[in-house]
């Protein structure tokens, strides 16, 4: 059986991103577009459906590190501030969005909370993920 395990993440949160914004279970909020990720960043992704790939990449992260809170989330998608003169230091990615998107996935049944850990993915949400990992897995057909 193929799982999350087996296939570049790369591949997968894209397939799984598709599958979110086709279902329509999570959507950007209305600041999405004017928001940054992080105190790292200087501007707002330039992705149109930068959202869906979020929520995709989010989802997983629950699937293979989870249980996992917002805090350790943020965390993964930190980066480092430039300081100026004084050497760079590593900081947070933005809770905001990673809090949104968990609520999103819970609010669609992906994702559930789990007693006193953070979250962790439910057996809907694990079907996605390892159907999305076959789908990929399987080689296409020849011409």
């Amino acid at each position: 059986m193929v799982t999350v395990y087996d296939v570049p993440s790369e591949k997968l949160i894209a397939n799984v991103a598709q599958k979110l914004k086709a279902s329509g279970a999570v959507n950007p909020p209305e600041w999405a577009e004017f928001v940054k990720t992080g105190v790292h960043a200087e501007k707002a992704p330039i992705q149109a459906d930068w959202w869906y790939t979020r929520a995709a990449s989010v989802l997983r992260k629950v699937y293979v590190k989870g249980p996992i809170g917002t805090s350790k989330l943020a965390a993964e998608y930190g980066g480092f501030n430039d300081r100026g003169s004084k050497p760079n230091k590593a900081v947070k990615g933005s809770r905001s969005i990673v809090r949104k998107a968990l609520m999103q996935l819970e609010a669609a049944g992906l994702v559930a909370k789990n007693k006193n850990n953070g979250r962790v993915v439910t057996p809907k949400g694990q079907a996605m993920l390892d159907s999305a990992a076959k789908e990929l897995s399987e080689p296409t057909p020849a011409r």
